[in-house]
């Protein structure tokens, strides 16, 4: 009877009594040692094949020695470089010698059993901390906007028959409430001045009033007369 094992890594073909020199084991001198890895088994014309190894087949052997193979020289060159290299190996081997092999039945070594790995202990999650709901900050109070100046209720005159006042200087008077040829009159040339200061060009407002007050009064023959006397509302 003879088997076909793998032992240390590598497969040999081992019979009942023979001596086997394999790569070194730890299984002391003098101990006995037992392969599971049995890949083949023949006896006689009767040849089981395992797939990949045969289930209850098994072979005994015991650990004669241990040793140191013979040496091997290793030398490296390289043409045209000056590499040489020479190093010398001698390999640790085992020498067994085969004391049984089972075909079947054998039970094999239970491997050791992994002790479990201790269960970490899972952070225990914070609970989330509620967060006080920051105050809207209170919206800035938009300051008071000016009242807008209250039109005249009255029909509206037309200002520009006074002489220096032209059209976006009537619409501006209008818009600030001095709308009729009264409300003029009665307006003070620094007050008139104060509304038209954004009116381009430059502007004397001085004879404004007293050419209103004649318009209200419908003396416009003396309205005449004065405007003759002026240029662009000004005295000549």
């Amino acid at each position: 009877m003879y088997a076909i094992v793998e032992i240390a890594g590598q497969q040999f073909k081992v019979a009942k009594d023979q001596k086997v020199f394999v790569n070194r084991l730890a299984t002391e001198e003098g101990k006995k040692v037992e392969f599971d890895n049995v890949l083949l088994i023949g006896d006689g014309d009767k040849v089981t094949v395992g797939a990949p190894a045969i289930d209850g087949a098994q072979v005994g052997a015991k650990v004669l020695k241990h040793l140191k193979g013979d040496k091997v020289i290793v030398f490296k060159k390289k043409r045209r470089k000056g590499y040489r290299v020479k190093n010398g190996h001698r390999q640790y081997l085992s020498e067994i010698v085969i004391e049984s092999i089972v075909a079947s039945g054998a039970t094999k070594k239970a491997a050791p059993a992994k002790k479990a790995a201790p269960k970490k202990e899972e952070p225990k999650k914070a609970e989330p901390k509620v967060e006080a709901k920051a105050t809207a900050p209170k919206a800035k109070e938009e300051p008071a906007k000016k009242a807008a100046p209250k039109k005249a209720t009255g029909k509206a005159d037309d200002l520009k028959k006074i002489e220096g006042i032209g059209p976006k200087i009537a619409e501006t008077l209008t818009a600030a409430g001095i709308a009729t040829y009264a409300d003029l009159a009665k307006a003070k040339p620094a007050k008139i001045a104060e509304i038209i200061a954004d009116v381009r060009g430059s502007h004397v407002p001085d004879t404004w009033p007293q050419q209103a007050q004649l318009a209200a009064d419908g003396k416009w023959d003396e309205l005449k007369e004065l405007q003759d006397k002026l240029d662009g509302g000004v005295a000549k």
